[in-house]
C-alpha cells in the first residue's frame, strides 16, 4: 500500500517523564519528543506506554499543550484520546485536534463486558458526531489483551460504512501477524500498523504502512531506517537487531524497564519515575539491564543534549 503523507512509518506510544513530586513534566516530555521526532518517529502520546490509563485529562491537555509551545509539528502526533467516559474522549479528541495532530488513536471503551459491535459502533459514532470536525481521522486500537474488548471486522465495516473519510487506520496489537495479515487483506484502504517492531518487516512485506511499537521510545532510529528500508538485501539482518533489543527489553517490566533506558541514556534521572501501580526498576534489575544493553552497543545518541536543552530552555 502506498503511504499516507499524513501519516508516519513508525510511531512510539511516547513515555511521560514525571516530575519528583510525581507530576507531568512538561519539559523533559517536549525534549524527549524533539529527539523522537528528529529520528523520524511520529508521536502516539497518550499510548499504552505513555500510562496513559494512570493520567488525567488535564495532564494530558497540558502535556499537548507543551509541545505545541515547544513548536513540534501537529502533524507528527497521533495522541491517545480512548476513555471510559465518552464526555473525556470527545473533551481531548478536540483538544488533539486543536493542536492539529494529523489523527488520534482511539482504544474502545473497555469497563464494561462484554461490549458488543452495537455498544462500539454506539460509542465511535458518537465520538465523531459529538467532536464535530471534518478534520479528524481516527486509528481504531485493538489490544484485546489488555482492554478484553476486540475491534472486530464488523466492527470496522460499519464504522467505515458510516464514516468512510474518519476511520483511517488500525493498530493492531494482537500479538498475532495472522490477524495483522487479515486486518490488511480485508480493509485496503485503511493504514494497518503492527503493535510491535517485531513483526515490522512482516507487515510491510504484506502490506501494512508500519508499526507504533514501544521500543519506538528506544531505538527509533533503526526501526525507522527498517520501514524505509524494507526491500534491501540486510532487512532480514535489521529485523533480527531490532527484535534483539525488544527481547532484552520484555525481558523486564516494560514500561519501567524503557524509563530506565532514557533515564541513563538521557542523563535525567527522574524519567525512571512511573505512576502507581506501576512501579520503577529496582537498583538491582536497573543495572541488569543497562549492563545488558551495553553489551549489546545499545546507545541513544543525541538524547541527553535534547533533554538538557529542553530543561534549560
Amino acid at each position: 500500500m502506498a503511504d499516507d503523507p499524513n501519516l508516519y512509518g513508525v510511531y512510539a506510544p511516547v513515555l511521560t517523564p514525571f516530575t519528583g513530586d510525581g507530576a507531568v513534566d512538561p519539559r523533559l516530555f517536549s525534549g524527549f519528543c524533539r529527539w523522537l521526532n528528529k529520528a523520524g518517529v511520529g508521536l502516539a502520546v497518550f499510548g499504552t506506554n505513555s500510562e496513559a490509563n494512570s493520567l488525567t485529562v488535564e495532564e494530558k491537555i497540558t502535556l499537548l499543550n507543551a509541545l505545541r509551545s515547544a513548536g513540534i509539528e501537529g502533524s507528527a502526533l497521533m495522541p491517545g484520546t480512548g476513555a471510559l467516559a465518552i464526555g473525556d474522549a470527545v473533551r481531548l479528541t478536540r483538544a488533539a485536534l486543536d493542536v492539529g495532530a494529523a489523527a488520534v488513536l482511539v482504544l474502545p471503551p473497555f469497563y464494561y463486558k462484554p461490549v458488543g459491535e452495537d455498544g462500539l459502533l454506539a460509542y465511535y459514532s458518537e465520538l465523531v458526531q459529538r467532536v464535530g470536525n471534518t478534520a479528524l481521522k481516527v486509528v481504531l486500537y485493538h489490544i484485546p489483551r489488555l482492554t478484553g474488548v476486540p475491534i472486530t471486522p464488523g466492527l470496522v465495516e460499519q464504522l467505515l460504512k458510516a464514516y468512510p473519510q474518519t476511520f483511517v487506520g488500525i493498530k493492531d496489537s494482537s500479538n498475532d501477524i495472522a490477524n495483522t495479515a487479515m486486518m490488511i487483506r480485508s480493509f485496503p484502504g485503511l493504514r494497518i500498523f503492527a503493535g510491535s517492531d517485531e513483526w515490522l518487516l512482516e507487515a510491510m512485506r504484506l502490506g501494512g504502512q508500519g508499526c507504533i511499537s514501544a521500543t519506538a521510545n528506544v531505538n527509533p532510529a533503526a526501526i525507522v531506517a527498517l520501514r524505509r528500508n524494507w526491500r534491501s538485501d540486510k532487512a532480514e539482518a535489521e529485523q533480527a537487531g531490532l527484535t534483539k533489543v525488544r527481547r532484552i527489553f520484555e525481558a523486564y517490566p516494560m514500561i519501567a524497564a524503557l524509563k530506565a533506558a532514557a533515564a541513563h541514556h538521557g542523563g535525567a534521572a527522574s524519567f525512571a519515575m512511573t505512576r502507581v501501580p506501576l512501579l520503577p526498576l529496582k537498583p538491582d534489575l536497573r543495572e541488569k539491564l543497562i549492563a545488558e544493553l551495553d553489551g549489546h552497543g545499545f546507545a541513544m545518541p543525541g538524547l541527553a543534549a535534547s533533554l538538557r536543552a529542553a530543561i534549560s530552555g
